[in-house]
């Protein structure tokens, strides 16, 4: 995709142009929430115990804690949440020592909000030591700042992650767009007052107000970002 990118301090009669690009990571850039999926069904075999494929929707998307603790609950698993964090995030960390795919569009994505020196922040559920391990993969140069989900108080779908990687850059969250893949993620980008493009990857996402929802990284370049700030106004 080319594109004539306006300069990103371009000012309007009505406001400031876009100030910052807020991108989730698993199902949003790299393509992991089946890798997660596979992992919670691999550790809980191993306790004894079947998934139901129908929980697949429940978990995915959110912060470990609430995954893991409804995944308990359900199963009957003898197994504290402690103990069950620990072996899905080893689990998932031997699962991408085998690769880490891309989802289509997120290289050039990135790549197009580097070079035009977009403050850019990376915001995930996921925590600290998954990030850095999956940053290797993503390029850590291509983000200003990063937030994981065991660094705020509350994270998806409450808006502390947006609201602390939108504060870290200096930006204000109704200037800052946000890609997200899950309802949860959505929730917690517009509970922070942010413009969000959800690109779904497990369960769909209705349209909405100040939330724009398209089929693939592939449709989002830096003008696609921009005209949506100018479609807020």
């Amino acid at each position: 995709m080319t594109s004539t990118v306006p300069a990103l301090g371009t000012l309007t009669a009505e406001g400031s142009a876009l100030q910052a690009v807020l991108l989730d990571m698993d199902g949003t850039l790299v393509d992991t929430e089946g890798f997660w999926w596979d992992v919670e069904a691999e550790v809980f075999a191993s306790l004894g115990h079947t998934l139901d494929e129908s929980w697949r929707h429940v978990v995915v998307g959110g912060p470990m804690t609430r995954s893991a603790g409804f995944l308990i609950e359900a199963t009957g698993a003898d197994i504290t949440l402690d103990e069950l964090t620990v072996l899905l995030n080893n689990g998932f960390e031997d699962r991408i020592d085998g690769g880490l795919p891309l989802m289509p569009g997120a290289g050039r994505l990135l790549a197009e909000l580097y070079e035009y020196e977009v403050p850019t922040a990376l915001v995930s559920a996921s925590h600290r030591r998954i990030i850095d391990r999956v940053l290797t993969s993503l390029g850590a140069h291509h983000f200003s700042l990063t937030v994981a989900g065991d660094e705020v108080p509350r994270t998806k779908p409450y808006p502390d992650p947006y609201l602390a990687a939108a504060a870290g850059l200096g930006a204000d969250p109704a200037r800052c767009a946000v890609i997200e893949d899950t309802a949860t993620g959505v929730a917690a980008a517009e509970a922070a007052g942010c413009r969000v493009v959800a690109v779904p990857s497990v369960a769909p996402i209705a349209p909405a107000l100040r939330r724009t929802v398209v089929s693939s990284l592939e449709e989002i370049d830096l003008t696609f970002l921009h005209g949506l700030m100018t479609e807020m106004r």
